[in-house]
């Protein structure tokens, strides 16, 4: 599975340059928040740097070949009975650094507890769905079945982004970052359904290299630049940050 990777340039690229800007960021994320003392400034900070310690990680397995298998396609797929390479680890990636990407924005938008945990297993189980229609081969109705529940639970996730957290922002005083850092995720993370369809675990309209460059440049812009925005403001410890969220009003 090494060899693999490094046989497919626009692969193999997709996966190191991540590994290389995943590393930036943390060391940049290091340096911008060296003076930062507030405790709720700092946890922010601190989940954001936790999606690129995740990330450097998984692309890691994937560059190893650790999380990348061959898996024979089901009938009725585009390409039935042929091995297409599976980047299952991806999914891992994702399972574990999203949920860090809305503790983040939840705490931004000063929301409850309940309401940020709520989120998070939303995005847990979109995730581990989202796996378990990869790793289908017996059906290829069970992948899209698969593939259905987990845009089910974002939709779940698209509830608090849009409708709930708007408001607790809005109480906070947040509005403004939040709701920029709203627009960059939702737009981010619906190219990941799409990817997948049009992918080669989906219609295969898309060859390996290809789908896995649109999820990079995703993660890219979701991730990392997402992790820069946030941290730049934090690290100017504002009041709206270091303010105790306000409760909520009936």
């Amino acid at each position: 599975m090494f060899e693999a990777v490094l046989d497919n340039t626009a692969l193999a690229s997709s996966i190191y340059v991540n590994i290389a800007l995943a590393g930036a960021t943390i060391l940049l994320i290091g340096y911008l928040i060296r003076n930062v003392t507030d405790v709720r400034a700092r946890l922010i900070a601190m989940a954001t740097l936790m999606i690129s310690v995740v990330s450097i990680s998984s692309y890691m397995g994937l560059a190893s070949g650790l999380t990348i298998d061959m898996l024979t396609m089901p009938e009725g797929h585009p390409l039935a009975g042929e091995e297409v390479l599976s980047l299952w680890g991806r999914y891992l990636t994702w399972t574990f650094s999203t949920p860090f990407i809305l503790l983040a924005l939840g705490m931004l938008a000063g929301s409850s507890a309940d309401k940020i945990f709520s989120a998070i297993v939303f995005d847990v189980f979109m995730c581990l769905t989202g796996l378990a229609a990869a790793l289908t081969t017996e059906s290829y109705v069970m992948r899209w079945l698969w593939f259905a529940l987990s845009t089910a639970f974002f939709i779940g996730v698209l509830y608090y982004l849009l409708v709930q957290w708007p408001n607790d922002a809005k109480r906070q005083g947040t509005s403004g970052i939040f709701n920029k850092l709203k627009i960059l995720t939702v737009i981010m993370w619906i190219g990941y359904p799409v990817i997948w369809a049009f992918g080669n675990e989906g219609l295969a309209l898309l060859e390996v290299g290809t789908t896995s460059w649109g999820y990079s440049a995703l993660d890219i812009i979701a991730k990392y630049l997402f992790t820069v925005i946030v941290v730049l403001y934090v690290a100017k410890e504002p009041k709206e940050v270091t303010t105790a969220p306000a409760p909520a009003t009936a």
